[in-house]
């Protein structure tokens, strides 16, 4: 009897110490996969969680890129574009609520999958538009812009996966930003660039690689 509780006690700072570490890779993981500047969900864990959501055929997927954000980072410091980031990312994550995903793809692109369980993908995200296109409170009031937003029903697409449903977004996204038209709906037909070559012709684009990568 004596030995059993010899070795129980013995064993009990052995498992506390492994549930400890445990805990604490979970939350290193945790952190891993989340944006240190918007709180948003990194790659990863956007993917993770997105790819799940996609099994829903009420599924859209959306694009979300900041207007003139360069601009706004050269005329009035990062600190002012951090700020219109970080709002950006709570509008966002706050109108697609914690039935879909949001995250931060880089710079100053987002993405999201929400689920249109009313059939109004459109007008959700025309609202979602006004509501990006809002000054930023506490933010010198000369810092304006806009998002343009791009997005596509899974559903009319159903043999794509997440790489190239978000190709699809993109297209739409920038087809949205050369028109100015704020919000566009990626079409049932072929795409009609290549990610280099829309990227080269954005405005203030950057000339990095895409962080999520494209089927062919």
């Amino acid at each position: 009897m004596i030995t059993w509780l010899s070795m129980l006690a013995a064993a009990v700072p052995v498992a506390s110490g492994w549930t400890i570490h445990t805990l604490w890779l979970r939350r290193r993981l945790t952190a891993a996969r989340r944006d240190p500047l918007t709180g948003l969900r990194t790659r990863d864990g956007f993917t993770r969680r997105a790819t799940i959501l996609l099994k829903d055929p009420r599924a859209i997927v959306v694009l979300a890129d900041v207007d003139r954000f360069k601009q706004i980072n050269d005329t009035h410091g990062h600190a002012a574009g951090d700020m219109l980031l970080k709002a950006t990312a709570a509008r966002l994550a706050h109108h697609v609520g914690r039935s879909g995903v949001v995250g931060r793809l880089g710079g100053d692109e987002f993405a999201a999958v929400l689920i249109d369980d009313r059939d109004m993908a459109g007008e959700l995200l025309a609202v979602l538009h006004g509501v990006l296109a809002r000054p930023v409170e506490g933010q010198d009031p000369a810092v304006r812009t806009t998002v343009s937003l791009g997005w596509v029903r899974a559903a009319d697409h159903p043999a794509d996966d997440l790489s190239a449903l978000l190709r699809r977004a993109d297209e739409a996204m920038y087809a949205a930003k050369q028109a100015r038209a704020g919000t566009r709906r990626a079409g049932l037909g072929r795409l009609f660039a290549t990610v280099a070559g829309r990227r080269a012709g954005r405005t203030g684009a950057r000339t990095d690689p895409p962080v999520i990568g494209v089927a062919a």
